[in-house]
């Protein structure tokens, strides 16, 4: 299985780029001469040949390893085991067979060498050995000395020839001058000269025979670069493939030896030796445990990426190297070291969080320990480069960790909240054409909700290994994300729509449980959560609703109020304008006041009964404007009550003053014309009747609103009604209670007072008694009852017949009184006003289809007490007075009678009362009596 290459990837070498043209297999190949001329330095003499299996007892009894080991002799892994892989189960393709294989021969197949080029490397080494007898590997420039030991003879073609000699000259043009141990003067002439020959052998092959010139001058350039030392002198050691980044692209190449050729995803069994090998390379690659440490840490990890990041193994294993990098990071100063260091852990940590600040696009539950591997690496990763930035210096990794797993949470959280929101967006304008469906914050607000749950079941139990708090700021997260989006919507729409009403009601839903989230995870904090609540900022949701529902109420309101005056302008009181004999307006206010009602219940909000007081307030005072507007100017019992006229004696006599007999000319005239006053005031009682009408309507309808919003409120499920909330009409009822009575005391004066007193005011009893008696009153007052009885709902037209009755009583006590000096009455005439009072009163009983003889007699009451006083003689009544002045005003009264005032209140033992009567009385003892007492005029 090939590794993908660095591009192909999105992985760059973190040890730097080697700039010149040497391909992955002549790098290969160069590590392989490496490897070997290393183990045959290290094993001494010893020629590096196939042993039989015959003589593998004896091999496997030396004390180190040895290309000759065999393969089946090696033990289980420690290696493996350390690094938690599991043991690999492989067929025998790459082992030929049943043929027993060395650790040589495995390593060749590892690092795909083919026996020819196996086979002259060995050649070469031996004849370098033989020349060089005793002189060790690191003293040796291998690739110069090779190209000494060949000619074109010993390959198949001159092309290969040439092809093996340019790799050679680029590996030491690699080593010697691109990337060179010591830095290179700009003006070594040396390396001006190593250019040169590597350039011109691009062309043709050069001479490297034993005596040729050629070879003694690249001899002398390349032992002159390689054997430089810091202080000048001449080193022992040749420095041609240990300068970085070159020496840890070889050891890169010699550690994938240990990833099973055929399955690149798994690490062979005998890596143990491997390793121990290609460790034998660390005195020409310049590697020590450090670096090792380090570039095996990164080849697992780019073995993970290379092979489709499939073999989860293969990255915990990378995790656990970088233990050991951690420790080394902490105690090595090597500035060279440290610098490669920060450029794999970035490179390292830039993979990573790419995965972890997306990791709910990473992962599932189907890998989610991928995802605790790839955190655990990158947390580890991050805590070495803070370590390098801070010079070692001590910090607390916890915050290291807990910063980075915080800014993953975030960062996936807004990344998963964003993709939620297009998705659905896209989703909607697709699906334009279904109805009914829910408002897009609506949607968004469960998908969301299915986020923070998704996240806290699969996500937070790895997160909070190192982060305590990882529900929290998830959820404090998404919480924020859809505030956002709430806080735009709330902007632009200030109108209580149903479909606002969702959102906003989906928003605190969320909300709540989100809060509710956050608190469960931070039970066990040291602050119980006190900074992840203080961080999400409160949608008030309830209180936006709140306020919506007191606009829409308001506007409702204010519409009404609108429309009751605009109602009221039109208004004819027409009485014929419904079945009910109401006003047409009281008709629309009633139906707009339910409609709005009914509206307010249809808004789907939480709780109807925390927002209904303002609405009933509002109606409630609705219909107060209306009845106090409608009753306006309709007048009241004293608009209609004539002022008592100064006491004046009665004009004794049968002739009338002048001004009287004019009068009744003019009510007979008025009578005999058969003009339309009277239809006049009819109408104008009708209109009063139909606002009476409209008020008590007004009155059983607030009853019924009410009940209508008890009912709605149970039905809503409001387990626990207010006692104030079904009684807040109580103001509109009072208000109707009150107009009715007030209407129907101011018709019942105004039929009395004004419509008809010309029948009574203006002739009841003016002139000669028997002559105008109250018949012409009781015939017009019969057909005001009878509209009243026609007109007027049947459950107030008992108290306007009464009040009528109280006002006719009111009305004939007055003329009697204080009818003014044109009425008088003698002893006889008492049988008469009796008589008469008793038509009245029989009026209002109407032969028991009237009012009950109870209420009839509570209010005749006092003119049957008051009556009496006419039938009783002159001389009686003036004692009577007498004793009442007495009583009244004491000792004072004895020099002078004082002169009684005038009260309205009508009583047969007040002496204003008496005085009244006296004042009627036509005889000429209360002439001298009252012209002695008080000097009265006989005229107004």
């Amino acid at each position: 299985m090939e590794l993908s290459n660095d591009d192909n990837t999105n992985l760059s070498s973190p040890f730097g780029q080697m700039g010149q043209g040497l391909s992955e297999s002549e790098l290969r190949e160069t590590c392989y001469e490496i490897l070997i001329g290393a183990c045959r330095s290290a094993g001494g003499s010893r020629p590096l040949t196939y042993v039989s299996s015959s003589v593998k007892r004896n091999v496997e009894k030396q004390p180190s390893i040895s290309l000759q080991r065999s393969v089946s002799s090696v033990a289980a892994s420690k290696m493996k085991r350390a690094l938690g892989l599991k043991k690999a189960v492989r067929g025998d393709s790459s082992r030929g067979g049943d043929r027993e294989v060395t650790i040589g021969e495995l390593m060749r197949v590892q690092m795909r060498v083919s026996e020819q080029t196996d086979s002259r490397v060995r050649r070469g080494l031996l004849r370098i050995a033989a020349t060089q007898l005793g002189r060790r590997i690191e003293s040796v420039v291998l690739p110069l000395e090779l190209l000494q030991q060949f000619n074109s003879s010993d390959f198949p073609t001159e092309k290969e020839y040439a092809a093996w000699q340019q790799r050679n000259l680029k590996v030491l043009e690699a080593g010697l001058l691109k990337h060179p141990y010591l830095p290179l003067d700009k003006n070594n002439t040396s390396a001006q000269q190593l250019r040169r020959i590597v350039h011109k052998s691009l062309k043709r092959p050069i001479e490297t025979g034993k005596h040729s010139e050629s070879m003694q001058i690249l001899r002398d350039i390349v032992m002159s670069l390689a054997c430089r030392s810091n202080d000048g002198t001449h080193s022992e050691i040749c420095h041609w493939a240990d300068g970085i980044p070159l020496n840890l692209r070889l050891y890169q190449i010699l550690l994938e030896a240990c990833f099973d050729i055929n399955d690149a995803t798994s690490v062979i069994e005998e890596v143990d030796e491997v390793l121990e090998l290609i460790k034998k390379t660390w005195v020409i690659l310049g590697i020590n445990q450090t670096f090792h440490n380090l570039c095996f840490s990164w080849v697992f990890f780019h073995h993970y990426v290379a092979t489709g990041q499939v073999e989860n193994d293969l990255l915990f294993a990378a995790n656990n190297l970088l233990l050991d990098v951690e420790k080394d990071a902490r105690v090595t100063k090597d500035p060279v070291y440290s610098k490669t260091l920060s450029s794999t852990m970035t490179t390292i940590l830039n993979w990573a969080e790419k995965k972890l600040l997306l990791y709910q696009n990473n992962f599932f539950r189907g890998n989610i320990d991928v995802m605790e591997s790839v955190l655990s690496f990158g947390v580890l990763t991050a805590n070495i480069l803070e370590d390098i930035s801070h010079n070692y210096k001590k910090r607390s990794e916890i915050d290291v960790a807990l910063d980075r797993v915080d800014a993953y949470i975030r960062s996936s959280l807004r990344k998963a909240f964003s993709e939620a929101r297009d998705r659905i967006y896209l989703s909607r304008r697709s699906a334009k054409h279904q109805q009914n469906s829910p408002p897009f914050l609506c949607i968004l607000a469960q998908e969301i909700i299915d986020l923070a749950y998704n996240e806290k079941e699969i996500y937070s139990p790895i997160l909070k290994r190192w982060h305590p708090l990882a529900t929290g700021v998830a959820v404090a997260t998404l919480h924020a994300c859809y505030g956002n989006e709430l806080k735009q919507f709330v902007s632009v729409n200030s109108e209580l729509t149903p479909d606002n009403l969702q959102v906003l009601i989906a928003a605190d839903k969320l909300e709540k449980d989100l809060v509710h989230m956050a608190v469960e995870d931070s039970v066990d904090s040291e602050d119980g959560g006190k900074s992840i609540i203080q961080e999400m900022t409160p949608y008030e949701a309830e209180g936006v609703i709140a306020n919506l529902i007191k606009s829409w109420t308001r506007t409702r309101i204010e519409s009404l109020k609108e429309s009751v005056d605009r109602n009221l302008q039109q208004e004819t009181w027409n009485l014929h304008s419904n079945k009910d004999q109401i006003a047409s307006s009281a008709a629309a206010i009633l139906r707009t006041a339910n409609e709005t009602l009914e509206g307010f219940f249809m808004l789907p909000i939480p709780q109807h009964s925390a927002s209904l007081s303002d609405l009933i307030n509002g109606l409630d005072r609705c219909f107060q404007q209306y009845i106090l507007t409608a009753k306006f100017g309709c007048g009241s019992r004293s608009d209609f009550i004539p002022a008592l006229p100064v006491l004046t004696r009665c004009t004794a006599g049968s002739k009338l003053p002048g001004l009287f007999r004019k009068k009744d000319k003019l009510i007979q005239r008025r009578k005999s014309q058969g003009e339309t006053t009277d239809e006049n005031d009819y109408f104008g009682i009708r209109e009063l009747c139909v606002r009476i009408n409209s008020f008590h309507h007004i009155r059983k309808c607030v009853d019924v609103l009410e009940k209508k919003t008890v009912d709605h409120l149970k039905n809503n499920g409001s387990t626990h009604l207010d006692n104030t909330i079904v009684t807040k009409f109580d103001l509109s009822r009072a208000t109707c209670v009150e107009g009715v009575q007030s209407l129907c005391m101011a018709t019942a004066y105004k039929i009395v007072f004004q419509d008809l007193s010309h029948v009574l005011w203006d002739g009841l009893y003016i002139g000669e008694v028997s002559s105008s008696r109250i018949q012409p009153f009781l015939k017009e007052l019969e057909q005001y009852l009878e509209i009243i009885a026609s007109t007027v709902h049947d459950r107030v037209r008992t108290r306007l017949i009464t009040d009528v009755m109280k006002a006719a009583f009111d009305g004939f006590l007055l003329v009697l009184l204080a009818g003014g000096p044109s009425r008088a009455f003698n002893v006889h005439d008492s049988a008469v006003i009796e008589e008469d009072f008793r038509l009245l009163t029989d009026l209002f009983w109407s032969g028991g289809d009237g009012l009950p003889t109870d209420l009839i007699e509570k209010f005749a009451s006092t003119v049957r007490f008051v009556l009496p006083l006419f039938r009783t003689e002159t001389e009686s009544l003036i004692e009577e007075f007498k004793s009442s002045i007495m009583e009244e005003f004491g000792t004072s009264a004895k020099s002078r009678l004082p002169l009684p005032p005038t009260s309205g209140q009508w009583d047969p033992n007040e002496s204003n009362t008496i005085l009244r009567v006296l004042c009627h009385r036509n005889d000429k003892l209360a002439t001298n009596f009252l012209k002695k007492a008080y000097n009265l005029p006989k005229e107004l």
